[in-house]
């Protein structure tokens, strides 16, 4: 993965499997017992959608600036491969620096986007920055829509279906466009995937199983995987006496706990 272009391509089958039917990113929760399978297809259908939401409905893209307040999950993945497919430098808070005033340098600005589940932002009301568009994600299994959605706030779910899963030509995005807000490239974001899977000694085929609440950057559990072609099984609630027994259920050939 070397720069923005590279997210598209790899969603449109490249990098991670030349077979598009099988599993790129396997989401499970041991308290709900959602287990959720997704394709090359099937991501880039959902990460398509997003784009299309933000750029379409949104009127967003290379510029633009989002937060993302979620948790690992099949919905962040399309999420953010979304937001980085239409161009968007995005921001994240994770659980660890949920008291934090401040996204980084620069965040002071007002946003155009937020992403945030409905617990995260029941936890962090008044954390949550102001944004001119503002989107909740349920994450309860399978797809349905929330039943309440919170004032000032629109349904992910409700609103992505509207649009198409075919990625459209947007503008091209430079491998020097800034890929967050702090101004990191999307060069170097891909140059710290491929380190991150260096480290994880990732390879084309191999298969990461994740502990979500041990890992929460994205760089682990979705760029370092996407970046060298493997896939990953994102696992919440995971009980730690369970591991073992989990990965080889999985075909785990690594674990990330």
């Amino acid at each position: 993965m070397s720069g923005a272009d590279d997210v598209p391509a790899l969603l449109a089958g490249g990098g991670a499997a030349a077979e598009t039917d099988r599993p790129l990113l396997t989401y499970c929760d041991d308290a709900t017992g959602e287990r959720t399978e997704l394709s090359v297809a099937a991501l880039a259908g959902w990460a398509s959608r997003t784009a299309g939401l933000l750029h379409e409905g949104c009127g967003l893209g290379a510029g633009s600036r989002m937060a993302v307040l979620l948790p690992p999950h099949w919905q962040t993945a399309a999420v953010l491969l979304g937001a980085w497919s239409a161009g968007l430098s995005v921001s994240f808070r994770l659980a660890a620096t949920a008291g934090l005033p401040a996204y980084g340098p620069g965040d002071d600005e007002p946003l155009d986007a937020v992403f945030v589940s409905r617990r995260r932002l029941d936890d962090w009301l008044e954390n949550v920055p102001d944004a001119r568009h503002r989107f909740v994600l349920g994450l309860t299994p399978g797809t349905t829509t929330m039943a309440e959605v919170p004032a000032g706030y629109r349904d992910y779910l409700a609103e992505v279906g509207r649009y198409s899963d075919s990625l459209p030509a947007y503008a091209s995005i430079g491998q020097t466009d800034a890929a967050s807000v702090d101004g990191t490239t999307f060069r170097e974001w891909g140059s710290v995937a491929l380190e991150t899977a260096g480290m994880l000694d990732l390879r084309p085929g191999d298969r990461l199983l994740v502990d979500t609440a041990e890992h929460e950057h994205p760089f682990k559990w979705l760029l370092a995987p996407l970046a060298v072609g493997a896939s990953v099984v994102l696992c919440a609630n995971l009980d730690p006496t369970t591991v073992a027994a989990r990965a080889a259920a999985e075909q785990a050939s690594h674990v990330l706990g």
